[in-house]
Formats: C-alpha cells, structure tokens, sequence
C-alpha cells in the first residue's frame, strides 16, 4: 500500500517546508471546515469515528497492516508491541464512548449540536451550547500515538479544523490514522492536516499560531514555557507537560497464588509501548507482610518479563538507549555485589529488560524500556514519603489490593495529589472518558453559551 500525498508529512524527507505552505494550509483547513464539517451533526460524527476504529480493528485492514509491517522501522517497537497497544486503545472507541464522554464533559449528548438542558438547568430555566475551536493545532511530543488520536477524535466531535504538529521522526502512525479518516471520509480528511519538524522552527510556529483558536501541547515542562511564549495571548493554550506514574501492591493482594498474577498484571503495564509514557511505572512499591516480600517479587516480575519478551519483544533500541541500560546495570552490579539489600535480574544477551530490587524505598527514576525498580515499604504513607520529590508530577498509579481497602488507599493518593488510579494492569490503557491530569479533555476545548429563560 502507498500512501497519496495528502498530508504535509507525505511529503518526501528533502522536502522543506516554508511559511507560506502553513499559510496555505492554515487557511485551506478552514474553509474546509467551514464547507464540509462545521453543519455535521455529532451523531454522524461518533458514528463515523466508531467505524473507523472498528476497521483498525480488523486483521486485513490496509492501514492496519501498514503499520504492523512498517511501524517497528519508523517507531522502533515490535509489531506485537504495536499491536497489542493500538487494540488496546482503538476498541474503546465506540459509540458507547463517545457518547458518554460527551455527556461527561459536557453533560448533555446534544451540546454541540444545539441548546440542551440537563434536568438540572431545566428546573432553573437555563440552557447551554457549546462550540469548539474553529481552529484546532496540536503539538505533540513523543513516539506513543494514543494521545495523538485521541486528540484528533476529539477535534473532530467539536468540529475544529485541525493541524497536527508532530516531533520530527514521530509522524508515521499519526499520518496513517488522518489516512484511515480520509479514506473514510475524504471530506472529513481535508479538514486535517499532519506534519512534523523540529521543535522551536519560529518560522513555521509562528504563522501556525497566529491562525489558531486553541493550542494544545505535549512535552517537557521547558518545551511547554517556549511554546506558551510563542502563542498570541488572546489563543487558549492547553499544555500537558512531563509526568511519571508508579504501582502500588498492598500486602493482601499477595496471599497465596496472587503473586504471580499480581506480577503479571505489573509486567503488561511495563511492556504498554515499552515503559515509554507518562502512564507506565518507574517503580513498583510492594508492602511488607504479604505472602511475598518485595525481594521475592521482583524475581517473579523477572520471570513473567522473561516471558513477555518471547511473545511480545521490546524491538531494537537507539545505541545510546541501549548503553543507558547497560551502564545501570553495570552500577547494580557492583552494588549487588557488595550489599544484601540489592538484588536485579537481567535479561541475558541484550537490554530488553531489567528488574532492580533495593531496600532504600526512594522514587527513582528509570530509563524506561523495560526497567524497573521493585521497593518494599511499610504502608502507602511511606511511599509517597519517599515520593515526595515528584509531588505534584505524578500521573498515575497503579493499584493492586482488596476491595474492602481500596477506597482508603485511593482517598490517600488524592489528597497526595494523584489523579489517576487503576488497577495494576491497565496503566497504560486509560478510558476514553480519562480526564487527562485531572481535567475534562473536551470540556477544556470548548466555549460556552448560557441562555437563560424565563419572563421578566
């Protein structure tokens, strides 16, 4: 399959781009919208959505075979790697979903369409709509694509125009969704537009951001600081910048043959798009007194990614990720050597994974790919005492215990500042209806009109 030139990252790689071709863009994407998207109705638009991701979904789909059989080259994981995660995220988007999503963020399935009232507002004689951007860009950051669709899905529900800004060498499964969107519905898909470049080209951001009506941004919190400065003041920006994420296991999850599927579950959320988003672990704490200790843990964690690697291998690294593991491994090695409180297991001939066991229950930082920390603490409030460098930055947790002693652990994570937590297993598969660092994805995106009714 060979993809038309649609898109600017179609272009070939000498291509260059200049400021009057995101002009052009920039004001092609608008009257677009204006001519075939701005008078759909949101049913059409969740109906055609939920029909694309069930095509995805499909073993013979063009454009899924396409970025099994390409994607590991251009974005470095394994096909099963690529698979499992694409799955993953696709089959939440559903009709189902996106309907109830609207209803979450906005409280009415209607909003977009026209004047709703929840009950609520009726017994009080108001009613709302709400409008999306007319002008939607993305700047994205990283290899993972999940975020990028789920950007684009949601631009497409407000009915914005929208030009996605990819990190250079990022594009390629971003491109192959707007593809799958076109192919779907070519006039939809001229409402879009991919490309990529590096980050901070003035020359290219600028006139992008002069069009637009909403930016939204992913990225380091310094990388977020300069594209902030860069948007007029009067466009709203949106920025989700760096965060880290860590599991937690009670004791009581522990008890007899849970062991190994609490370690199980661990393991998927380490191998998700091979450890590298803000969703998947850097570290598992495992509470003392269970039917394990956390020494004992982590070698059964090892064991279950050993497995893992037979059936869904991380892929090739960059030699410079590759060596970042090796030297870590190098230092365990040294430290196991000289004190009980350090264990680690590695796989043998290569970096696809790696488990380090301490004692010092310290948050550390991994370097992802497959490379954990297991520490042992005394209960969740040591945790996040040990944690407490990363306060205010951590995404996720994920949460192995009883049900009986959740809700207590879960209201400790909350008032820590956490604002996502989920069973261990599926941190990096959020739903559809995640409110992304704690705040409505679409509800963020809107502007509101309020009516209010009654006689003088």
């Amino acid at each position: 399959m060979i993809l038309p030139n649609y898109f600017l990252a179609d272009l070939p790689p000498e291509a260059v781009l200049t400021q009057v071709m995101i002009e052009e863009a920039c004001q092609t994407l608008k009257r677009n919208r204006e001519r075939y998207l701005a008078g759909r109705t949101t049913t059409a638009l969740i109906r055609l959505l939920s029909d694309v991701a069930e095509s995805w979904l499909q073993p013979d789909y063009p454009f899924r075979l396409l970025a099994l059989e390409q994607g590991p080259k251009a974005t470095g994981f394994s096909a099963p790697t690529l698979a499992a995660g694409l799955d993953a995220f696709l089959r939440q988007v559903t009709e189902k979903n996106l309907h109830a999503l609207l209803i979450q963020d906005l409280g009415h399935a209607q909003r977009l369409d026209s004047l709703s009232a929840t009950n609520a507002e009726a017994s009080v004689q108001r009613a709302a709509i709400a409008r999306g951007p007319e002008f939607l860009v993305h700047i994205t950051g990283g290899v993972i694509p999940n975020p990028v669709f789920t950007a684009i899905i949601l631009g497409v529900l407000l009915r914005s125009a929208q030009f996605v800004k990819c990190a250079r060498g990022s594009a390629f499964l971003p491109r192959l969704f707007a593809h799958s969107l076109y192919d779907a519905d070519a006039k939809l898909g001229a409402c879009l537009e991919i490309a990529e470049w590096p980050g901070g080209s003035a020359h290219l951001e600028t006139p992008l951001f002069r069009e637009a009506d909403c930016v939204t941004a992913t990225g380091s919190d310094e990388a977020l600081e300069k594209i902030r400065r860069q948007v007029p003041t009067h466009t709203r920006f949106l920025g989700y910048g760096h965060r880290v994420s860590f599991g937690y296991v009670a004791h009581e999850a522990l008890s007899g043959l849970h062991p190994q599927k609490v370690a199980a579950r661990a393991a998927t959320d380490i191998v998700a798009w091979n450890q590298l988003g803000c969703l998947s672990p850097h570290v598992i704490y495992v509470e003392h007194g269970g039917g394990v200790t956390a020494e004992q843990f982590g070698e059964i964690l090892a064991r279950e990614l050993a497995r893992r690697e037979e059936s869904e291998p991380r892929g090739e690294l960059p030699p410079e990720s590759a060596a970042v593991i090796a030297a870590k491994r190098a230092f365990y090695e040294i430290r196991a050597a000289h004190s009980p409180d350090t264990r680690h297991w590695f796989s043998e001939n290569s970096t696809a994974w790696t488990v380090i066991s301490e004692a010092d229950p310290r948050f550390q930082l991994s370097c992802l790919n497959r490379f954990i920390y297991v520490k042992g603490v005394t209960g969740l409030t040591q945790a996040l005492q040990s944690a407490d460098a990363i306060r205010g930055k951590v995404s996720t947790v994920g949460l192995a215990a009883t049900e009986d002693r959740s809700p207590a652990l879960v209201a400790e994570l909350a008032a820590w500042g956490v604002t996502r937590v989920c069973p261990l297993g599926q941190m990096q598969n959020p739903p559809l209806l995640w409110r992304h660092d704690g705040r409505p994805a679409l509800g963020d995106l809107v502007t509101w009109t309020d009516q209010e009714q009654g006689s003088n």
